[in-house]
């Protein structure tokens, strides 16, 4: 990994040496431009995360009700009363 990432530094560094030197013009709409994608990319991997964090825990949520849904089944009072467990059990919120 690290040859890698050296040699890519050479390869870069020899091509920044190399090159002609070039003229360019950057008008300052250029840098609000460069911000703008910047902001989007920012908010779109935020709004990604918020729509899939409700998932991500609720994967991990049901693991643990399943989890205490199984050692309380065995228990005297849902032995008693028949309770059997559903899949609307186990997706509840609560």
């Amino acid at each position: 990994m690290k040859k890698t990432i050296l040699i890519i530094v050479n390869i870069l560094c020899l091509m920044t040496i190399l090159t002609q030197t070039c003229c360019a013009y950057l008008d300052p709409a250029t840098t609000s431009y460069v911000i703008q994608i910047i902001a989007g990319v920012v908010i779109a991997c935020g709004a990604a995360i918020g729509i899939f964090w409700n998932k991500i825990t609720r994967k991990f949520r049901k693991k643990s009700d399943i989890e205490e849904k199984s050692q309380n089944k065995a228990t005297a009072s849902d032995s008693e009363t028949g309770k059997v467990i559903t899949a609307d059990d186990l997706l509840d919120d609560e």
